[in-house]
């Protein structure tokens, strides 16, 4: 299952409505969602790593998506491409190969 992980911090308009937003997809589509403070040692690391500017940062199975304001049709966009995509149990695309024999 697709995994949406929310980057948020205290007193951030953004981090609501991207709150409010993911909200709405969850009762279109099927995927998890974690939220993490970039207050905390763990929000700071992520935030650092995929170089989230400011607060709301968005990550999508663990991949940069965006920060700041949260384009919900964009993001709907990602989700269906991810829960339409086949994948192996790496969570990579399945690459089909014809047998050379």
């Amino acid at each position: 299952m697709t995994v949406v992980t929310l980057l948020t911090q205290t007193s951030c308009s953004f981090c609501e409505q991207a709150k409010e937003t993911l909200a709405q997809l969850s009762q279109e589509q099927e995927f998890e969602t974690q939220e993490i403070s970039l207050e905390t040692e763990e929000g700071r690391a992520l935030g650092e790593r995929h170089g989230v500017l400011f607060a709301p940062g968005i990550l999508v199975d663990g991949d940069f998506f965006s920060f700041g304001r949260l384009s919900e049709r964009k993001l709907r966009r990602e989700l269906q491409r991810r829960n339409d995509a086949p994948h192996d149990h790496r969570g990579t695309s399945w690459g089909w190969r014809r047998s050379s024999s």
